[in-house]
């Protein structure tokens, strides 16, 4: 009997979701191939590829590996968002600071994407007191350099990669004002917690001022005219003013059942 007619599937299984000895004996290959053919400077992948490139298979599994294995050493961890820029007001990059600093105090292991602003001022709070500071920074075509106060760090090429190991590394995660990254993070997450992909975690949305109109849109909007969310997707969303404020939410909320 050929592999052909051992993967068939049974006629009464068509949901069955288990990989095929064939689709397991080429992923095997794929990643022994690319394993020694992973190239310095990786092109972007910016359009669909003609063929499986293996070491880019390799590098995306690699970078998964790395990123489960750094997480799990973690318990309990806290990850902040916000800008990369020096643009905000400087109160809040000092409430990032605090914040983290009380988290770390606390046994939390403070997660960011390891470069400047929000996630440097975040670290940097974890790092000062001796708490664990966890950069999970993005190699990007401008250089973004990881800041100084990292007690672990790995770097991705990969932002979807990236983004799935900050949404599975902590208890709560806590959004200050930032950009289109921010954005994005802040949705994913939203969105897992809504739909149960991930545990119901705490969101904290540090800075009434940035946040209110983004949530006076959600409620008008999606919560009120179009009905496109419900009330209780809404009560995810916690605003905050204070680091004081932020860890008595927080201390509250966390639940360390998994």
């Amino acid at each position: 009997m050929d592999d052909q007619t051992v993967n068939q599937p049974s006629s009464n299984n068509n949901n069955n979701t288990t990989p095929s000895h064939e689709t397991a004996r080429r992923l095997a290959r794929v990643i022994a191939e690319g394993h020694t053919n992973v190239p310095e400077d990786a092109a972007p992948l910016v359009c669909k590829p003609n063929h499986v490139e293996s070491w880019r298979v390799f590098k995306i599994m690699s970078e998964f590996v790395e990123g489960f294995d750094l997480i799990r050493r973690h318990s309990l961890a806290a990850t902040f968002f916000g800008s990369a820029r020096a643009t905000l007001d400087p109160a809040v990059y000092q409430a990032a600071t605090d914040l983290a600093a009380a988290l770390a105090k606390e046994g939390y292991a403070v997660v960011t994407g390891g470069s400047a602003g929000i996630m440097q001022a975040a670290n940097k709070g974890a790092y000062d007191i001796g708490g664990a500071s966890v950069g999970l920074n993005i190699r990007l075509p401008n250089a973004q350099k990881e800041n100084s106060f990292l007690t672990e760090k790995l770097e991705f090429d990969h932002f979807f990669v990236r983004k799935v190991m900050l949404t599975f590394a902590s208890e709560v995660y806590i959004f200050f004002p930032g950009g289109f990254g921010t954005m994005d993070e802040f949705f994913e997450i939203v969105t897992l917690v809504q739909t149960g992909k991930i545990k119901k975690v705490p969101i904290v949305m540090y800075d009434a001022d940035y946040w209110n109109p983004l949530l006076e849109f959600i409620d008008a909007q999606l919560l009120k005219k179009f009905k496109t969310i419900s009330p209780e997707d809404r009560a995810l969303l916690h605003v905050v003013d204070s680091p004081d404020e932020a860890l008595a939410y927080i201390k509250e909320h966390v639940s360390l059942v998994c």
